[in-house]
């Protein structure tokens, strides 16, 4: 199909998919652009996953290949899971940008470039001794040079900002020229722009006139032959919005305050990439959620679990280094069991590590990161919308089992987009509790004893303090059985940490599901966590070359369900993908004696699904040979 464009004709080329990746200095508004071009595409119906990648440092040193910020968008016309292995667009706004990219571009990819930026300082410093887009190295891509920066001060030059203003703006002139490349709607764009600096109009204006520069020079330039279209993806009916894992978590924590009936408390210290909840929960004072910026980590945890002991939803977030400095107060928590949702959202470790990529190193963090037997359940979610559902239920096992709960997301996940089905307020759980409300000493002496357990999940009663008749102590000592009394009897010891490890294992976990569409697979993939989506692509892929493979995925990491030890020995091999050095592996091993086979990446990075595709395509023809 071809349509007349100011007198020529442009060739309209239908998709069922597209990878476009926004690159330059952080500085350069990437992240802005990627999200904003992810919004029109779900607001237009597409299937979506992104990926941003953006340094660590406020101000990362500009043209630098550490500076180098960029944001990945995968949208379709299907159902999709992964943001994408390889862009098919590249939009370079510097060379540092190029050539950290570059390399993911395939053959025939299309390479929007920025050549304003291009100076011979600029391509010095990023180790170039020539120009790539005069020297030939670029000949396998469809190279497009637009001087970006120069058209963006033209358009803008009657509005009188500086020079160095208008040349901020250039991103919009790139996202204006990539929503005229794939026909994205315009409006929503402008809408925004003017909503986010409507105390600056004259701002506003100027980006809004520099996305039109960009969408007009697409629309005019006899450089681009050929548009692209990507029709709306078939999804579920009802109604969607654009969301990242944060975001979701948040609602998640906003749902379970309502569905509960209970005060919602955050008490919480700044940390990447946890701090976007913090941010998101306080603007819902409205649905009863108190936010406590805290002096540090500690004291965060410390006024969480002290809400839980008034009777509120405690909730404390944070990432593997806020969880090392929480370890002894989530080990209080356990003692006094009380209910607390512990937030811990992976990045890259040990230390202070790399705050601003992903990993899933906290595992064993989680699961024994405190002194004595501490024992507590551990949930995962597994992509940005599924953070909703996971939370409500961690909140609902930390409610009614009166234990911590850690609640494991990572970095990907917390940062990546999605669409999410917005469910109705009458599908969630009810997840209201019952405060003690009388004396329950079993010796009838009429005393409020708090450690006499529910027969059924052996929880202890949750009693409001000021409540009369209800006078109890607890603390951090050893408690006596039902009393609640500080007691170092050692048979007493014994069987209170006994009770609190019974509690844990006793946890209601739905039975894991295997995806086998032939019914007879050698090999299962088992993942946690964020390697849900590019585990399930490769999976796929290998099923489409003619080869089985099964596929599951676990949500709870303690306790395991209860028929995982039985699916794991219903196949010849078991692969567990992580972004460790084989944490779930070694679980799995210890508990189940199965060998399973692990393979690991610790880059910083998330999986890419062609990478997984060679693993398992490998396996599964060594068990067929």
């Amino acid at each position: 199909m071809s349509v007349s464009t100011s007198g020529r004709e442009t060739e309209i080329r239908k998709l069922d998919r597209v990878v476009i990746r926004f690159a330059g200095d952080s500085g350069d508004g990437m992240q802005l652009t990627g999200d904003r071009f992810t919004s029109e595409a779900a607001a237009f119906g597409n299937d979506l996953a992104t990926l941003p990648n953006f340094p660590a440092e406020i101000r990362a040193p500009a043209g630098t290949l550490p500076g180098v910020s960029s944001f990945q968008l995968h949208f379709a016309d299907y159902d999709i899971l992964t943001p994408g292995d390889r862009p098919d667009v590249l939009v370079a706004m510097n060379p540092a940008a190029l050539k950290a990219n570059i390399a993911d571009l395939p053959p025939g990819g299309i390479l929007i470039v920025n050549t304003d930026e291009f100076s011979k300082r600029a391509l010095t410093k990023v180790g170039y001794g020539s120009d790539p887009l005069e020297d030939g190295s670029l000949e396998e891509f469809q190279v497009h040079k637009v001087a970006m920066a120069t058209l963006t001060r033209g358009a803008l030059e009657p509005t009188g900002l500086s020079k160095k203003d208008a040349e901020r703006a250039k991103n919009m002139f790139a996202l204006g020229l990539l929503s005229w490349m794939y026909h994205r709607p315009t409006e929503g764009t402008e809408r925004f722009l003017r909503e986010k600096f409507a105390k600056k109009p004259e701002i506003a204006e100027a980006n809004v006139l520099a996305f039109r520069t960009g969408w007009n020079y697409g629309e005019t330039t006899e450089a681009f032959a050929v548009t692209y279209e990507v029709s709306p993806a078939k999804l579920a009916t009802g109604t969607y919005r654009q969301i990242t894992g944060n975001t979701a978590l948040a609602y998640g924590i906003v749902a379970a305050g309502q569905r509960s009936e209970l005060p919602v408390f955050l008490g919480t210290y700044p940390i990447t990439p946890a701090s976007d909840i913090l941010h998101e929960l306080s603007k819902h004072k409205n649905f009863g959620v108190t936010t406590f910026q805290a002096e540090d980590e500690i004291a965060a945890i410390g006024a969480a679990l002290g809400a839980s002991y008034g009777g509120a939803l405690g909730v404390t977030t944070t990432s593997g280094p806020g969880v090392a400095l929480k370890s002894e107060t989530i080990g209080l928590a356990v003692m006094t069991e009380l209910p607390l949702l512990v937030v811990a959202v992976q990045r890259g470790g040990p230390s202070t590590g790399l705050p601003t990529k992903t990993e899933q190193a906290d595992l064993l963090q989680a699961m024994f990161g405190r002194n004595g037997e501490a024992p507590l359940p551990v949930i995962a979610p597994s992509t940005p919308a599924d953070c909703f559902a996971a939370t409500l239920e961690a909140a609902k096992i930390a409610l009614t089992y009166r234990t911590p709960v850690m609640l494991l997301s990572d970095g990907y996940i917390a940062n990546g987009s999605e669409p999410w089905l917005i469910p109705a307020v009458e599908d969630l759980p009810d997840l209201r509790v019952e405060f003690a409300s009388e004396p329950n000493a079993l010796d009838g002496s009429g005393e409020f004893w708090p450690y006499v357990r529910d027969p059924e999940t052996l929880a202890r009663p949750w009693a409001v303090p000021g409540t009369k008749g209800l006078e109890h102590r607890i603390g951090g000592l050893e408690k006596a059985d039902g009393k609640g009394n500080i007691s170092y009897d050692p048979d007493n010891h014994d069987k209170m940490v006994r009770l609190r490890q019974a509690k844990v294992d006793g946890v209601a976990v739905p039975d894991i599901e295997v995806e086998d569409p032939s019914g007879s697979a050698d090999v299962l993939v088992l993942g946690w966590g964020s390697t849900y989506g590019p585990i399930g692509a490769a999976c796929r892929r290998v099923r489409r070359q003619g080869m089985k493979i099964a596929h599951a995925h676990l949500r709870h990491l303690n306790p395991f369900p209860g028929n995982l030890g039985e699916v794991l020995r219903g196949y010849r091999r078991v692969v567990v993908p992580e972004m460790n050095l084989g944490q779930l592996a070694l679980l799995l091993r210890a508990k189940y004696l199965v060998d399973v086979i692990s393979h690991t990446k610790v880059s910083g990075l998330p999986y890419k699904a062609e990478e997984l595709q060679d693993v398992f395509i490998e396996i599964v023809q060594g068990v067929q040979a």
